[in-house]
């Protein structure tokens, strides 16, 4: 058998984004580790002027969720280690850099789920992201649930949906903050709950219970907590 044509090293593949996101995550520190666990947040998808097309998205509202191929604009300059902590094992553990869905990688490419909400001048509202506001997205294909859903598939060390058990709680002025904003933004009460409950914490500091301040931006909010025992305690919204 003749040995196959393959790129030399070094040799590049042409990929330019044919989308970028409008996230409300507008930092790193607090984004969901996986699609999906934070139903409320929400995002649209803005195509670029030569896919910004109707018949690029013919058909597509027929499908309830999109696989999101993207690029991890913020970290690639950042290299990548054979080895990586995964954060589901407390970042105590190594594991090979295929066996991880790190965000460091040879090549800065990642895949999401997300459920199509709507589809709306040609942008995709959609919903459960886990994606920086602007991340570039590379290609959009529907999930097809006879194929895409393998009900006796492996995890491995990451097998079961986490539950930290994480409670939140808003103070006075906190929800005073979000009482000012429920008309424009009517998710952000569950948004915050949601990903306090899936504690954005490094490892690390969830094994020591550290007594600190934390702080994060969501859209164009601060919000700051404190975590005691499993109660997160929004402080300040601002």
């Amino acid at each position: 058998m003749s040995n196959p044509s393959f790129p030399t090293p070094g040799e590049t593949l042409g990929l330019s984004p044919i989308a970028f996101v409008e996230s409300p995550y507008r930092q790193k520190f607090a984004i969901p580790r996986q699609p999906g666990l934070v139903k409320s947040a929400r995002g649209v998808i803005h195509f670029t002027e030569a896919y910004a097309h109707p018949d690029c998205l013919r058909g597509i509202e027929d499908f309830s969720h999109l696989w999101l191929t993207f690029m991890f604009h913020e970290t690639a300059t950042q290299g990548w280690k054979p080895l990586v902590r995964p954060p589901r094992l407390g970042g105590n553990q190594r594991k090979g850099v295929f066996a991880t869905r790190s965000t460091f990688r040879p090549n800065p490419i990642g895949l999401s789920v997300v459920e199509l909400l709507e589809v709306r001048n040609n942008t995709l509202v959609v919903a459960g992201l886990d994606l920086l506001h602007g991340t570039p997205i590379l290609d959009i294909k529907p999930y097809l649930p006879y194929s895409d859903s393998i009900a006796d598939a492996r995890g491995g060390y990451a097998d079961a949906r986490p539950n930290t058990g994480m409670q939140v709680q808003f103070s006075a002025a906190a929800e005073a903050v979000l009482a000012q904003h429920t008309a424009q933004y009517p998710q952000l009460r569950a948004l915050i709950t949601e990903v306090l409950q899936q504690d954005p914490r490094p490892g690390y500091q969830r094994e020591q219970n550290w007594q600190k301040e934390y702080g994060m931006h969501l859209y164009d909010f601060n919000i700051k907590w404190r975590v005691e025992d499993n109660l997160n305690q929004v402080i300040s919204i601002s």
